[in-house]
């Protein structure tokens, strides 16, 4: 049992690193400002995953602690993104 958990975390891991070179692609010849912002979006979630991943595999807690602060910081960068896009300013006066 503990062999087939280590081969769905080693292939899930690959998956979220593939998935983050997709979005890395998107984010570099995207059409839009749109689309990098969605690729930026989809680049921290599967950076986070990867992060737990590897938390889960090493038993480790420094893993789980950084996941927690690339979610903070991506879902800050998200939305910062978004308003700039929707009112061409992040801060308002």
């Amino acid at each position: 049992m503990n062999l087939l958990f280590d081969f769905a975390a080693a292939f899930a891991s690959l998956c979220f690193i593939l998935a983050m070179i997709f979005a890395l692609i998107r984010l570099i010849i995207g059409p839009s400002a749109q689309d990098r912002v969605l690729a930026f979006d989809t680049m921290y979630i599967n950076g986070m995953l990867t992060l737990l991943m590897l938390g889960i595999r090493s038993s480790s807690t420094v893993y789980f602690d950084m996941a927690l602060l690339i979610a903070l910081f991506g879902f800050v960068g998200t939305i910062a993104l978004a308003k700039f896009l929707l009112r061409g300013e992040v801060i308002e006066p």
